[in-house]
């Protein structure tokens, strides 16, 4: 129900705050899968970050939701719906590979905010690029014409405990202050999209500015 909804975000935006000195994390409620009511219904409690996988599902919902909604596309994505974005999102959490770079650059009218991901804990199952890879990545969207750099993201392994997934988080942080020093604008090099619902907490104390925080928020996705 909507109390339940506005319930846990304010569990949730307690638990954001106590977790930071500097009060300026960004809270992003993973909205995939989930329907246009219960965005709604966030929106109108103030939530204007928002976050989704699949380009279909976003497009259907954005054009129904008002338009000064902070889209995150945070899922993978195929080069060639690089097209349907068209300046729509107010980040592109996800570029994982070097081709996708370069459809987002040949498509985007503007100047497209991205990030690079990350494959911390080099994972079989999981995209994104190795710590080693990142400089070359970082120079390619560099001197990419419309898409602007600003900074790592990461999807960490599922864990039992929070704690768990700490070195992981600290080893991001750690790429992020080394990375700064290649980029080309330095003072846009200051997102760090890491920590989901199980371990946001630990993610923050160790230097995420964004949390893409979905089933705590919303409770379990709808069954297909």
């Amino acid at each position: 129900t909507t109390s339940e909804l506005l319930e846990r975000l304010a569990r949730i935006q307690q638990r954001v705050a106590q977790a930071t000195d500097s009060g300026d994390v960004c809270l992003i409620a993973v909205s995939k899968t989930h329907p246009v009511a219960s965005i709604r219904a966030l929106y109108d409690a103030g939530v204007r970050d928002f976050g989704e996988s699949y380009i279909q599902e976003w497009l259907q919902k954005k054009v129904q939701l008002p338009e000064d909604i902070r889209w995150h596309l945070i899922g993978r994505m195929q080069s060639n719906k690089a097209k349907y974005i068209q300046g729509g999102a107010h980040m592109i959490h996800a570029v994982d590979r070097a081709s996708l770079a370069r459809a987002l650059n040949t498509k985007t009218k503007g100047v497209q905010d991205v990030l690079i991901q990350v494959n911390i804990a080099r994972e079989d199952s999981k995209a994104g690029v190795l710590e080693g890879e990142v400089p070359e990545m970082i120079e390619l969207i560099d001197a990419s014409e419309h898409l602007r750099l600003r900074g790592l993201m990461a999807i960490p392994p599922y864990v039992n405990h929070a704690q768990e997934n700490a070195p992981h988080f600290e080893a991001m942080a750690q790429l992020m202050q080394r990375s700064r020093p290649l980029v080309e604008d330095p003072s846009v090099w200051n997102v760090l999209s890491m920590g989901m619902s199980g371990d946001f907490e630990v993610a923050i104390g160790l230097g995420a500015t964004h949390v893409r925080v979905g089933t705590a928020l919303f409770g379990p996705r709808p069954s297909a």
